[in-house]
């Protein structure tokens, strides 16, 4: 109702330009009178009000266009043998108008019908369209799922095996390492009482042994990592107020970010409450992550720690603006022994993957070389959370 309202004045318009054609018609077959028979012409705005207006508005200049007609006939004195004839006329053509007009009314009508259809194909192919797109779009994001699991999977059984011959060969190597530190202790004293009794200094051999117990304790620690990596305990889960946690500890490293030179921000979600983790093996991982964003920052930065509960997670997110890494790198990144350090082990990364993955929560990383690292933990969250 409303729309038909909106077009009343269209059509209107129309008609009134349908009648003003025909009395043109009408005065200009008056003028003429039989010579250019222009009688046909009525069907112009006859059919344009029955196309655009409908089949009422074509009766209705059907019938005006006849009374202009026999008014323009009888105007012009033509005579006839019977004075019926013009009417019979006017009525015969009449009745031919009409005919026209419901001819071209149905016509009308199977070509609105025609659009209808078209219009309501176009919007089913659309339907089809888009539910082609998002089965696609959902396709592709299982098999995006299914490779990560895959790769995850793959992972696993690495750090499995890494981790049984680490625990061989750490078993095997510890306890002579340690006869080795008592052995370099007793050392450095017999040096010391040999510098007592003789002219020579002590210097150089209480250099050679302090960097010999240095190695010695690097490789401890090596083995340690090894060791904790190997043969890492299950979760103990409890409730773990994310936010309170993060500002503890990172409370205790204040001296260690201001001795790098770097700036910490926190931006903590005041609506995440807790997450079910194991609050030390949690530590130790966020720790690992810290330590690795300070090394990529050796003359200071900006480490941004932030927390977001969003689409049934918990995020956590350490960001640094240290020297980034490669393509290459990033592809490697999880991968045991792998590192860029001098002196590091490889473990640290897989290490801190491994603890998330025992608590079932997922760890991202996002680097551009020259501008920055991102890690960012997806923990699971329940409904309580």
């Amino acid at each position: 109702m409303n729309r038909w309202r909106a077009l009343l004045p269209a059509k209107l318009g129309t008609i009134f330009l349908a009648l003003a054609l025909a009395a043109v018609v009408g005065y200009v077959e008056y003028a003429t009178g039989y010579d250019f028979h222009l009688t046909a012409l009525f069907l112009v705005p006859i059919c344009w009000a029955a196309w655009v207006v409908g089949r009422r508005a074509g009766l209705l200049l059907a019938v005006v266009c006849t009374v202009i007609w026999l008014v323009a006939d009888l105007a012009t004195g033509h005579p006839y043998k019977h004075p019926v004839i013009p009417y019979w006329n006017a009525l015969m053509l009449l009745a031919f108008f009409v005919v026209i007009v419901f001819a071209f009314s149905g016509f009308q009508d199977e070509h609105q019908k025609l659009l209808a259809a078209r219009s309501l194909l176009e919007h089913q192919n659309e339907g089809l369209e888009q539910t082609v797109q998002q089965r696609t779009s959902a396709l592709q994001s299982e098999i995006a799922e299914r490779k990560r699991l895959e790769q995850a999977n793959l992972q696993a059984e690495r750090l499995a095996m890494v981790g049984t011959i680490a625990a061989e060969v750490a078993h095997e190597v510890r306890n002579p390492l340690g006869s080795i530190k008592l052995n370099l202790d007793l050392i450095g004293k017999q040096i010391e009482t040999l510098a007592e009794t003789s002219r020579h200094p002590a210097e150089e051999g209480r250099t050679l042994v302090h960097e010999m117990r240095e190695e010695v304790h690097r490789i401890q620690r090596v083995i340690e990592d090894y060791l904790r990596f190997a043969r890492l305990r299950n979760p103990q889960r409890k409730p773990v107020r994310l936010n309170e946690f993060l500002e503890q500890k990172l409370a205790f490293m204040g001296s260690a970010f201001e001795n790098a030179g770097v700036r910490l921000r926190t931006d903590f979600d005041a609506g995440l409450k807790t997450i079910n983790a194991d609050a030390e093996q949690l530590w130790e991982a966020l720790l690992n992550l810290v330590r690795n964003s300070l090394e990529a920052m050796p003359r200071g930065g900006a480490l941004a720690i932030s927390t977001q509960k969003r689409n049934g997670e918990a995020m956590l997110s350490v960001a640094d603006t240290g020297k980034g890494m490669s393509e290459e790198e990033l592809k490697q990144v999880f991968v045991p022994f792998f590192t860029t350090k001098p002196r590091g082990t490889g473990l640290g990364l897989p290490l801190t993957q491994q603890i998330l993955h025992a608590h079932g929560a997922v760890l991202e990383c996002a680097s551009i070389a020259g501008k920055g690292t991102t890690f960012t933990i997806h923990f699971p969250l329940e409904n309580k959370a």
